[in-house]
């Protein structure tokens, strides 16, 4: 059975999927517009994806930004996120500069939670853990497909690497090519759900196909969806209000069940 994970008054894993709103402002003025439009929508987490930000490469400047970002969000859970170009991210960046960024970020205790992306330096990848861990920072280790759907027992087998490599939530997107692969998907959640994981995971398909992936969270087993407000993040993202809705329909239909 899966458990929850509790960051500050938000349970990750128990109830409704939480959903996740990301930042992608490119300056720090876009990002406080940004923070203060999402702190007033229904929404569980923001995330910050450091990738859109012009001046990612100056680590001050991240760190006056996530003041900016803390100071204006309040209590609202923080994901920081820098995803590299390989995963579907903005930008590219060098293996030590990534680790460095991440390391830093965890340092100023500003966030809630910290992604990572699962195929990267081992050892470097469990220090950085390691760190998070001592300030009391969830990590979420995660792999993008932006190609294929991989067979279920590959995505069962990534979902479970993460866990091993120390991951408080392990996560997987990948890219329907039919209605199939959404069934694949779908399918490795909920066993993953059932028979191998003590943490929350998170999982979904991308695009238009996958749409119903990003719904069906709490059926199959996804602990966090990640919504659009203005802009889409990833393909395939739903507008904040109606899933919003669609989450609580399905929510009551399961609770008369």
């Amino acid at each position: 059975m899966s458990k929850s994970v509790k960051v500050r008054d938000v349970f990750i894993g128990e109830g409704l999927p939480k959903i996740c709103v990301s930042l992608i402002g490119r300056t720090s003025l876009e990002l406080r517009e940004e923070a203060a439009l999402l702190k007033e929508l229904p929404i569980d987490i923001i995330e910050w994806r450091g990738d859109y930000f012009s001046e990612v490469d100056e680590i001050g400047s991240v760190i006056d930004a996530l003041h900016v970002i803390r100071n204006t969000i309040g209590n609202i859970p923080l994901l920081f996120t820098f995803r590299t170009a390989d995963e579907g991210g903005e930008r590219q960046i060098e293996k030590e500069a990534y680790f460095l960024l991440n390391k830093r970020v965890v340092e100023t205790g500003l966030v809630d939670l910290l992604d990572m992306e699962l195929f990267t330096d081992e050892e470097a990848m469990k220090e950085v853990i390691k760190l998070a861990h001592g300030q009391q920072i969830k990590v979420v280790l995660s792999n993008h497909d932006f190609e294929i759907t991989p067979s279920k027992e590959e995505i069962l087998s990534r979902l479970q690497k993460a866990q091993q490599l120390g991951a408080d939530i392990p996560k997987i997107a990948v890219m329907p090519q039919s209605v199939k692969d959404v069934l694949t998907l779908l399918d490795a959640t909920a066993t993953m759900k059932e028979i191998a994981a003590d943490l929350p995971i998170v999982t979904m398909a991308m695009g238009g196909k996958g749409a119903v992936s990003r719904m069906a969270g709490e059926i199959f087993g996804s602990a966090i969806t990640f919504a659009a407000a203005k802009k889409a993040s990833a393909p395939g993202q739903i507008p904040i209000e109606e899933l919003r809705n669609i989450l609580n329909i399905l929510h009551k239909s399961l609770s008369h069940s």
